[in-house]
């Protein structure tokens, strides 16, 4: 007698589960295809040219060009000086300020914890605006200067490289600030009670316990210090400083006529790269070699500072926000004056510049919140399913995926620029133009700069959210998708939300990238600003930049209501 086999179930049920396993994979093959594309490839692509001549032959020949010029070998040293300098000055105020909010309490700590996110997210080309205007050789504090104490000479404060030190400092210092409170919030009080019970004082304590276990959080923040730092060319530019390597990396690009300083501007892009990959390994293996196991999120009791002490901290926030603030006040003054010229403020007052950014070309605005708009939804998109596979999973090539993520957070904004010049253009199939010949490259190139952003905020989200809910739902047959949507995302859109918002912001305030591929029609809020500003129409570049910061402001507002201090964890 034949034996019957068991029946299996219905066919549809089947054909469900089969459903159920071919499109997570297809979703995982989809997201590396992105990244192959629109990162690795145009990386890859532009190592290549540095490393080639004319012929498309591998050669050494253009790095012992540059080995040769001492004009860029100066750059690439003023480069490091500059970066490890902004590292020092912004560490010493990042510090303090993280030291206070966290484990101070004082009048006006909830305010100045709010004003300290504000420039971080403040374009830093209009910052670089507003210090001219002000602390100029025909600026406020010059021409106020002369007046009172008959100075016959202005005094040079922002141009040169001392210049670019203080405008980068003041405008990133919340970056360690941020990660230094995410650092100190993980800290075990534990910790530090069992060094005092033992006789460790409080500098002690500082030294020996509390600073190293800040260690990740402090790396991670240098890290991006130094190379947002290094990578930028507009701040050095309008400050009058060329021998960096991200300035003449953009002035090698732009001209097109000397065929040897366009392969220049290829190699010193490949550099900025290499150099940013080597320091990238170098932190993350500084902290791998360390033990962090007892960092987890604690309530960390605020101590009540005397009167005294109140003093010193409301005065020294308050020294440090209004420095910080200078280039907002510059920058107001000059989108609603006329007449700033040898005058401490404007002799007259007026909206025409507003109207003609807003209303005559109005381009800019619109271009910027498409873009960037745009660029969210790739981010949501991509960024979301890939903090799913690092938090919930252990696939094959996860820990590269991990590190392809945050070495987007560490490649400068000039060379990938330069990259997707390189990369993708020529003629796609089918549609007969370049990538770089079609709008939608900006919204892409938007989109691979900012993924991290989202990335980071919702895999923070995805580690509070215990894995017994979605067990429980999978018990009861919601699995996947399913269990996901009525699950998971109610439980983690916060983190969502702050990531994507964070995405968008940074999207509108994006220079270094976009300059490279903007075309006639096409141009974001920060191509105007550099473009009225080169054309000498600095009133209007100041108006636009006024818009960026409200949106700002606006954003700050947002993501400290929902994230507090815990945005820190976005960039680690």
């Amino acid at each position: 007698m034949t034996r019957l086999a068991p029946y299996s179930g219905h066919p549809a049920s089947a054909s469900a589960s089969r459903a159920g396993r071919v499109m997570p994979a297809l979703g995982v093959g989809l997201i590396w295809l992105f990244l192959l594309v629109f990162l690795v490839y145009p990386l890859a692509r532009i190592l290549y040219d540095a490393f080639s001549d004319e012929a498309g032959r591998l050669t050494l020949a253009n790095f012992v060009e540059f080995a040769r010029d001492r004009f860029y070998l100066r750059s690439l040293v003023n480069s490091l000086v500059l970066g490890i300098g902004t590292v020092a000055t912004t560490s010493v105020l990042g510090f303090a300020v993280a030291f206070l909010l966290v484990r101070c309490d004082f009048v006006g700590r909830n305010l100045f914890s709010y004003l300290t996110l504000i420039p971080i997210i403040s374009p830093p080309l209009v910052g670089v605006l507003g210090f001219t205007f002000i602390m100029g050789r025909a600026g406020t504090v010059n021409v106020l200067l002369e007046d009172w104490f008959g100075l016959t000479r202005p005094i040079n404060f922002v141009y040169g490289l001392h210049g670019v030190l203080l405008v980068e400092t003041l405008h990133l210092f919340p970056m360690i600030t941020l990660n230094v409170v995410d650092a100190l919030a993980k800290i075990d009080p534990a910790l530090e009670e069992a060094a005092e019970s033992v006789g460790a004082r409080r500098w002690t304590r500082l030294v020996t316990i509390t600073l190293p276990l800040t260690t990740p959080g402090y790396v991670a923040g240098a890290l991006l210090v130094f190379i947002w730092t290094f990578s930028d060319f507009a701040t050095p530019l309008v400050l009058g400083v060329h021998d960096l390597l991200a300035s003449q990396a953009y002035l090698n690009i732009v001209q097109f006529v000397d065929r040897r300083l366009f392969r220049m501007g290829i190699v010193i892009s490949a550099l900025m790269v290499a150099l940013a990959v080597v320091f990238l390994i170098a932190a993350r293996r500084y902290v791998a070699i360390k033990d962090y196991s007892s960092l987890s999120y604690s309530k960390v009791p605020r101590r009540r500072l005397s009167w005294l002490g109140q003093t010193g901290a409301i005065g020294f926030l308050s020294a440090l926000m209004l420095l910080s603030f200078i280039p907002y006040l510059g920058v107001a003054l000059a989108s609603v004056g006329r007449g700033w010229s040898l005058t401490p403020f404007p002799v007259r007052y007026t909206l025409h510049y507003f109207e003609r950014v807003i209303v005559e070309t109005p381009k800019y605005i619109v271009n910027s919140f498409l873009y960037a708009g745009l660029a969210v939804g790739v981010c949501i998109v991509v960024g979301v399913p890939i903090a799913w596979i690092l938090a919930r999973t252990r696939l094959p090539g996860r820990d590269t995926l991990d590190g392809l993520n945050t070495l987007i957070l560490a490649i400068p904004g000039t060379a990938i620029g330069i990259a997707y010049v390189r990369a993708f253009h020529f003629e796609l199939p089918g549609v007969g133009y370049a990538l770089t010949s079609l709008w939608i490259v900006l919204p892409l190139i938007l989109a691979i700069r900012r993924l991290p952003y989202t990335v980071r905020g919702s895999y923070a989200s995805l580690l509070l959210v215990h894995r017994s809910m979605e067990e429980a739902a999978a018990s009861v047959g919601a699995r996947g998708w399913r269990s996901f949507r009525d699950i998971t995302l109610p439980l983690i859109w916060r983190g969502v939300l702050v990531g994507s918002l964070f995405s968008f912001v940074t999207s509108l305030q994006e220079a270094s990238a976009v300059l490279f591929l903007s075309l006639g029609g096409w141009e974001t809020i920060t191509v105007g600003i550099f473009s009225f500003y080169i054309a000498g129409s600095a009133n209007e570049a100041a108006a636009l930049g006024v818009i960026l910061i409200a949106v700002a402001a606006v954003s700050v507002i947002v993501i400290n209501r929902i994230a507090g201090t815990r945005m820190g964890g976005m960039f680690g």
